[in-house]
């Protein structure tokens, strides 16, 4: 059996366990190690976990089946979609279960009159996009990576639409979720309104994979609109961008996308992907709508941008150069890691007023150069939500610990400015120790919820509560 540090293992429970399901699943019981660290590891520098057995569930009522041994016996379950989190969700301090839900992927109806659909949690969403093409919808929460429906309701996940589109908690109608006892339970319906109740459906969006395992989500879709356009617009600094993006909303402008790079990124962008964009801070910009309302949206940005000194304002509605400029955007991560060769990429994000957006992407940035850091910053600068991406030599001792030292006040800071220490990439293992400074007593509840509904602390245990 693996060793773990940190939370204690019930060797005896995980051997009884282990062969249980082995008998059940079968070839889809797992134990090897290449398959166990896949899955105790995810795209961030916290240190590999690997549970002791990956099981790969075709149903709810396996899954249940799953749950229910591991209580029994007091084993740690833990969830896993498509290994894209990023602080440490799906590592296993206990060893015990992994529960891939990749293998339920079954999109198992659209209402197309209603604009919503049911989705077994192993659904990506670009496979429910392409699903839903030929029918006029699209479902728009864009968190970058191809990650799959489940983990994303589960981490609350957003992306570059979540401006005018919300993100999970505002887009997810109801779930199925498998309890901590094995229980079955459904938390709502598809009316698009309920007074039903404790909010069910809230309380287990966002909740990491502590509370259940999600075998069913009710999504709300969106039709694809008529018309859509995308934008650019350099400027002499990042205050003046984000003093733009202060202006867009302040207006009003219903902007699909607003996303804010930095001088760095963009130099990173245009050697990775052969572009040719002013290397200075840039926004990009997306508005949909009728041919005549995304115009006017492009028109009423560009003179915007004007006021706060943008230079270079294009517009386009081709599809060909749309698609060329976000997916330089998505493929930002990729073309930091080039920016320094042999450089791991350390992202972290946080959130903060619309009003402090300046003074925080400001104080990132001197704070990084002050530590002679290599940084660059993306943000979906629409909601105040930026991600700072240190690029870090890790085998250099000092740099992983200035690193962590800027991530921490990084964290620091935008809670002092009354915003959150992740808009995005949710607590897990990483930020748990600013989750108290940022809640305060309310964390307290929190882990009453918790003990009420997972009394044993087996579901995705060493998460988001300390």
């Amino acid at each position: 059996m693996v060793k773990h540090a940190g939370l204690p293992r019930n060797e005896t429970g995980i051997e009884t366990v282990v062969g249980v399901l082995k008998q059940q699943f079968g070839e889809r019981f797992q134990t090897g190690a290449a398959i166990r660290e896949q899955h105790g590891h995810t795209t961030t520098w916290i240190e590999n976990q690997p549970p002791d057995a990956v099981v790969f569930p075709a149903s709810a009522q396996e899954v249940s089946d799953i749950v229910t041994v591991c209580a029994r016996h007091n084993v740690p379950v833990i969830p896993y979609g498509t290994g894209t989190s990023l602080e440490g969700h799906v590592n296993a301090p206990a060893g015990g279960i992994c529960v891939d839900i990749s293998q339920m992927d079954k999109v198992v109806e659209v209402n197309q009159g209603d604009l919503d659909c049911r989705v077994q949690p192993g659904v990506t969403r670009e496979a429910l996009n392409t699903h839903l093409r030929d029918q006029g919808l699209f479902f728009p929460i864009d968190p970058g990576a191809n990650a799959s429906l489940g983990g994303m309701t589960a981490t609350n996940a957003s992306g570059t639409n979540a401006v005018r589109y919300g993100t999970m908690k505002d887009n997810v109608l109801a779930v199925e979720a498998v309890m901590a006892d094995g229980r079955i339970i459904r938390t709502g319906t598809r009316a698009r309104k309920s007074s039903a109740g404790y909010d069910l459906t809230r309380l287990l969006v966002g909740s990491e994979g502590t509370l259940c395992v999600l075998t069913e989500i009710t999504l709300q879709l969106q039709g694809i609109p008529e018309a859509i356009s995308s934008a650019s617009c350099s400027f002499p600094s990042v205050d003046a961008a984000c003093q733009t993006v202060m202006s867009v909303i302040q207006y009003g402008l219903p902007v699909a996308r607003i996303e804010l790079l930095d001088d760095t990124t963009v130099k990173a962008i245009n050697a990775y992907s052969k572009l040719s964009l002013p290397e200075t801070p840039l926004l990009l910009l997306e508005f949909h709508g009728t041919d005549a309302s995304v115009l006017e949206q492009a028109e009423i940005f560009g003179a915007l941008s004007e006021e706060h000194g943008g230079i270079g304002y294009q517009a386009t509605s081709t599809t060909e150069e749309r698609n060329t400029l976000w997916q330089a955007r998505h493929d930002a991560y990729w073309a930091m890691l080039q920016y320094r060769p042999g450089a791991q990429g350390i992202a972290t994000d946080v959130c903060v007023p619309i009003s402090r957006l300046a003074d925080c992407v400001g104080a990132a940035q001197k704070k990084a150069a002050e530590l002679g850091l290599v940084a660059p910053i993306v943000g979906h600068a629409g909601d105040g939500n930026f991600h700072v991406s240190p690029l870090v030599n890790m085998a250099d001792p000092e740099e992983v610990t200035k690193a962590g030292a800027f991530i921490g006040w990084l964290n620091d800071l935008a809670i002092s400015m009354d915003g959150t220490c992740t808009g995005e990439h949710g607590i897990g293992q990483g930020k748990r120790p600013y989750l108290v400074r940022e809640l305060g007593e309310a964390t307290t509840v929190m882990a009453a919820i918790k003990a009420a509904l997972d009394p044993q602390n087996i579901m995705n245990p060493g998460k988001i509560l300390e």
